[in-house]
């Protein structure tokens, strides 16, 4: 018997802290509260690395940064890799992707068999950090405070021009799936680019919300900052350029407003699956890559462990998944394995090869319990000259970076993260123990050498090609005009009754 339909919807820098399906009293996500009240919402899961390549490769893969290389927003991903779009082909799936994925590389399907859309982003060597040069100010391609400046409303950006397309295309794929009398299940990803920055909203989604009750962080001392805060302070321009209230007030309502954008595609998305008879045959799934600081120590965006910028939503509803919210950390490596559970009812999964990171979720998706309550992250990008590492295990997390004071939080009696435990004579034990881990964990110094040596190798091969512009691996979607609607080879009076939906007696 072939398993359920799959549809994962994707957000873009979405924190859960900043959705009324995850408890914020302003935030209106009503999609997102109707998957969490019929299924498993996950209040403890993160994305593996906090940066946009990394965070997905690494969720593709099941598999840690180090272990495929993907160390940025400009490394490869190579074809070699398998991923869960690999598994699902071999289970019988249809994999199909609408929207971002960040491929960087000539392979731009990675185990898709239909991809419907453009990504939004540069799939070449462009966006290479540069840790021989990482005090240096990085300019054409790196946040700054621009998105806070320019944050307000539009009736058109590239961003909503880009989601509506995404949304336009999954939705038509979704009644052509209906449609089509092949009877294999899908696996369909869209993946939106909101609420991502710089912060500029529609109308009428900035005016779901007053913006005198957009909510403030809450103040840090700069005293307070560890050094990696302070570099992505200096890198977006937060303490040069800086910012206002006011500024910090709009871009929040702009963040506010396109989550409840990106949750309106959620809810049309599940319509059409209810419309066509599919929503009980379907597991959905909602997450986002990574979050957003939004403010909170002083810093926006991502590229941290902090809370509000590794920890990411994760929903699941449908067939068999249980009603109930599970504490249990873990992580995007977690879901290659558990859709891969889902396609296969559990049973014999496909082989790909390497053994991959995580576990699966589908026990704990399902009503059971797990002993597993633990997952790591990796952060080899900007603003950093070493390796970064995290491990959350209950209720602590541990952060090491070879150049800073190591970092410990407990996240349940602090979820702000404002009391470091590193240096406290109580967590002194623990401290060493989290240590000594890391250090048997991983090899900073042989990590930081690897990725030193790609850098070196895409900045090199970017210059040699940046003045051929007809070289591009950037996807383009293959679409066949002379085979669509009514054409001259076609029968007219067959196109109407093939396309409707649904179909006449």
């Amino acid at each position: 018997m072939s398993g359920p339909n799959i549809l994962v919807v994707m957000a873009d820098q979405l924190a859960p802290h900043f959705t009324g399906a995850y408890g914020h009293p302003l935030v209106q996500t009503p999609a997102l509260e109707a998957l969490a009240e019929r299924g498993t919402r996950f209040d403890a899961a993160y994305c593996h690395s906090p940066l946009c390549a990394p965070a997905r490769l690494s969720m593709l893969s099941g598999q840690p940064v180090s272990a495929i290389g993907a160390w940025d927003n400009a490394a490869e991903f190579p074809a070699s890799v398998p991923t869960l779009a690999h598994g699902l082909l071999l289970a019988g799936y249809r994999t199909i992707l609408s929207g971002k994925m960040h491929f960087v590389g000539p392979d731009q399907l990675h185990g898709f068999d239909e991809r419907l859309t453009t990504d939004i982003y540069p799939a070449d060597f462009a966006w290479t950090p540069n840790w021989d040069e990482s005090d240096a100010r990085i300019d054409k391609w790196y946040h700054n405070m621009d998105s806070l400046s320019e944050a307000g409303q539009a009736l058109a950006t590239y961003q909503i021009d880009y989601d509506e397309e995404v949304g336009f295309a999954a939705v038509r794929r979704l009644y052509d799936l209906a449609r089509d009398p092949d009877e294999r299940p899908f696996f369909l990803v869209a993946s939106f680019i909101h609420p991502h920055d710089p912060y500029v909203a529609r109308p009428e989604w900035w005016s779901l919300y007053d913006h005198d009750d957009i909510d403030l962080p809450e103040p840090m001392p700069d005293h307070a900052l560890d050094p990696h805060t302070r570099r992505i302070r200096r890198g977006i321009e937060a303490d040069t350029v800086g910012y206002s209230t006011d500024q910090c007030r709009n871009a929040r309502h702009g963040y506010y407003a396109n989550t409840s954008y990106f949750d309106s595609w959620v809810g049309r998305l599940v319509q059409v699956l209810d419309e066509t008879g599919r929503i009980d045959d379907t597991v959905i799934i909602a997450t986002s890559d990574h979050g957003d600081m939004l403010g909170d120590r002083g810093t926006f965006f991502k590229m941290s462990f902090f809370e509000r910028s590794a920890r990411v939503p994760l929903i699941m509803a449908g067939p068999g998944i249980a009603n109930r919210s599970v504490a249990n950390v873990c992580s995007h490596l977690d879901l290659l394995p558990t859709l891969l559970d889902i396609a296969t009812s559990g049973g014999a999964r496909p082989k790909l090869g390497a053994p991959v990171a995580g576990r699966s979720l589908w026990e704990l998706a399902t009503g059971g319990t797990d002993p597993v309550d633990e997952t790591t992250g990796e952060y080899m990008a900007e603003m950093t000259s070493h390796p970064i590492f995290m491990i959350r295990r209950g209720r602590h997390k541990y952060i090491h970076c070879d150049t800073d004071p190591p970092l410990l939080y407990d996240v349940v009696a602090d979820p702000a993260e404002r009391t470091d435990l590193a240096d406290d004579p109580d967590s002194a034990d623990l401290a060493a123990a989290f240590a000594a881990e890391t250090a048997q964990r991983w090899d900073s110094t042989e990590i930081r050498e690897r990725v030193l040596h790609s850098q070196r190798s895409r900045r090199v091969l970017h210059a040699a090609v940046e003045s051929d512009t007809s070289l591009s691996w950037d996807y383009s979607p293959v679409r066949d005009a002379a085979d669509e609607y009514v054409r001259t080879h076609m029968d007219w009076a067959e196109a109407g009754p093939r396309s409707r939906f649904p179909r006449l007696d």
